[in-house]
C-alpha cells in the first residue's frame, strides 16, 4: 500500500487560509482517486476534494469555489488550498489514495478555523 503523510494544518482565522500537502511514498499517477477527506468531532468523516483518474477533479458542495486541489506529479504530492476558511471547516483532514483496489490513509492533520 501507499503510504501517505499530510502536512500543513494549524491554527486560523475565519477567513483565512491554509495549504495542505501529502506526500505520497509512490508514484500518484496510477491511483484511481487521490485526495482528501475530513472528519469534525462527533461527525463522520466525509469527502472534500478528490482528483479522480489522474484528471477530473471533485469537490464537496460546502467547499467548492474556496479549495483548490492539486497534483504535483514530480515530487507524488497532492495539495489542498484552502481559503475563505469557516469555522465549520474545523476537522482533522486526511489524505486517501486508491491504487490496484486499495485505499491507503494518511495519520491526519489537524485545522482549526476560529471565529
Amino acid at each position: 500500500q501507499v503510504q501517505l503523510v499530510e502536512s500543513g494544518g494549524g491554527l486560523v482565522q475565519a477567513g483565512g487560509s491554509l495549504r495542505l500537502s501529502c506526500g505520497a511514498s509512490e508514484t500518484i499517477y496510477s491511483t484511481s482517486a487521490m485526495g482528501w477527506y475530513r472528519q469534525a468531532p462527533g461527525k463522520q468523516r466525509e469527502p472534500v476534494a478528490l482528483v479522480v483518474n489522474g484528471a477530473r477533479t471533485t469537490y464537496a458542495d460546502s467547499v467548492s469555489g474556496r479549495f483548490i486541489i492539486s497534483s504535483e506529479y514530480a515530487t507524488n504530492t497532492v495539495h489542498l488550498q484552502m481559503n475563505s476558511l469557516k469555522p465549520e471547516d474545523t476537522a482533522v483532514y486526511y489524505c486517501n489514495a486508491v491504487r490496484n483496489g486499495y485505499s491507503s490513509w494518511g495519520r491526519g492533520t489537524q485545522v482549526t478555523v476560529s471565529s
